[in-house]
């Protein structure tokens, strides 16, 4: 009792000093639980490729607080935020909270360009994704620093340094530069990115992993009635195996040298659209292409091609209302270093929602669910762990932004 006392005391004594911060919150979470015909509860594969409507089964939190402190023409904004995943199976689970974001974001530092943000901490870095799919194609996010958004003309420029992990033979970094607020035409846009993946070995250490580019191009379409992106990557060596498949930037395997000589490509379209006052529509179409993808753990060491299409109609009922499905089909090969072993896989989805959301666009955010989806396993990869090659789940989940 007394404890909780001086704290009430601390707390009235903050806030009489001065006037009061005005703390922005933010966040996001989703949380729900299934039945399946035989897994159990919840089920999820490959929702990159497939799509995430009904084809999730873990919780997950993010809880952001941030402020922003003035002096003259600066600004200085102080970003944080907790994250943690748990599987949603009891009232009270183990697992870490992890600090996912905390640094110092400061505009007005340079006389000459008010926009210009320079920056340090841990941040999510200019994350790009596929919401629909849960699939970032481009995530370099991590603990370093650099500048942000500074004018060359019309054209804003971005770089930063992030460390990238640390084992016994040394660290890894990415130097990440972007140009965005490209013209094209009208109400287009493109950003380019390049991203370059390095290591710096400890003394008497040897990394075998060689360095990689991740090279992205991201084409903007404002419409009317929506928007579109298409984005082509190319990436080299590690970068190579994740452009390959559905890799972020976010991962770099330097534990041997498997994926030297890797390349890969990645053809992406995504996007938005209304088709009349009752229905809009998102989709991902993703075509992707890999050779001397190194992989330890498989016969699979060469080549690898794949195809992924979603598409996501919602019927709006009124204002709050809407019945959601979702398709999703992702198909592929792999085939060995001798060319003489090839390999299909690939999964198949369908989901009907009825979900109730604050507000009837399709970035209407909280959103109730309740779903059903129906999941194969095209090629008997045992996808589902229970040597079955279909499997259903029943559900309800909750999505939220704010």
């Amino acid at each position: 009792m007394k404890k909780m006392n001086l704290v009430a005391v601390a707390v009235a004594a903050a806030l009489t000093a001065g006037p009061v911060l005005a703390v922005d919150f933010n966040g996001y979470f989703r949380a729900g639980t299934g039945i399946s015909g035989n897994s159990g509860s919840d089920v999820a594969v490959n929702k990159a490729g497939i799509g995430r409507l009904g084809n999730e089964n873990d919780n997950y939190y993010e809880f952001g607080f941030s402020e922003e402190l003035k002096t003259g023409e600066q600004t200085w904004r102080v970003e944080s935020m907790l994250n943690k995943g748990d599987q949603g199976q009891s009232g009270s689970e183990d697992g870490d909270i992890n600090v996912a974001q905390f640094a110092v974001k400061a505009k007005g530092l340079i006389a000459s360009d008010k926009e210009a943000t320079l920056w340090a901490g841990k941040t999510y870095y200019q994350r790009k994704d596929v919401h629909i799919t849960d699939f970032y194609f481009l995530n370099t996010s991590g603990t370093g620093g650099g500048i942000e958004n500074l004018s060359l003309g019309e054209q804003k420029l971005s770089v930063a340094l992030i460390q990238d992990g640390e084992d016994d033979n040394g660290a890894g970094y990415i130097f990440d530069t972007r140009l965005a607020n490209m013209g094209v035409w009208e109400d287009a846009s493109l950003e380019l990115a390049l991203a370059y993946n390095f290591s710096n070995e400890k003394d008497g250490k040897n990394i075998d992993a060689d360095d990689g580019l991740l090279a992205s191009a991201i084409l903007h379409q404002n419409m009317k009635l929506g928007f579109n992106q298409t984005v082509l990557q190319f990436g080299t060596n590690g970068y190579g195996a994740q452009v390959a498949s559905y890799g972020s930037g976010a991962y770099y395997n330097r534990a041997n040298n498997a994926q030297n000589e890797a390349s890969g490509y990645r053809f992406l379209n995504w996007g938005v659209v209304s088709l009349g006052s009752d229905w809009e529509m998102g989709h991902q179409l993703a075509f992707m292409f890999g050779s001397d993808i190194g992989n330890n753990t498989t016969s699979f060491t060469s080549d690898t091609d794949q195809f992924s299409v979603v598409v996501r109609p919602m019927y709006k009922w009124d204002n709050t209302m809407r019945t959601i499905f979702e398709v999703g089909a992702n198909m592929g090969e792999r085939i060995n270093s001798a060319g003489t072993v090839k390999e299909d896989f690939g999964n198949t989805k369908l989901t009907v929602a009825q979900g109730w959301a604050m507000g009837n666009d399709f970035w209407a955010r909280p959103e109730l669910r309740v779903y059903g989806s129906y999941i194969t396993d095209t090629e008997d990869d045992n996808a589902f762990g229970t040597g079955e090659d279909s499997e259903y789940v029943v559900g309800i989940q909750v999505e939220a932004w704010w």
